[in-house]
């Protein structure tokens, strides 16, 4: 299931051509359009190392930043209730992935 979510237009640099985050099974994607290109980013679930907000009374600002040490995927001027939808997809799925701890053998 793809979740996809749109930064206002109403916000700096959105006017135009607002920021759009895409998260699937596997990837969160950030598009960003301008007049005769767009620039993509994509990083895979299992490297997203933290999601912050800095959120005001009505939009928030979304940094995804990835264990990798690239640069992050920072988002202006999404509406405060998609940007926790966001964090809160990305968390959710970081839990479900988690690595189950291998038994310990007895008797080595």
């Amino acid at each position: 299931m793809t979740h996809r979510f749109r930064a206002s237009r109403w916000t700096r640099g959105n006017l135009l051509f607002p920021t759009a985050f895409e998260i699937t099974e596997e990837n969160v994607v950030r598009r960003k359009r301008r007049w005769f290109s767009v620039k993509e980013e994509t990083i895979h679930l299992s490297r997203v190392a933290s999601v912050g907000l800095a959120a005001g009374i009505l939009f928030a600002d979304v940094r995804i930043e990835s264990t990798g040490g690239g640069e992050d995927l920072v988002s202006h001027g999404h509406w405060k209730k998609d940007a926790r939808r966001i964090r809160d997809l990305i968390g959710e799925w970081q839990t479900r992935n988690l690595p189950v701890p291998r038994p310990e053998t007895v008797g080595r």
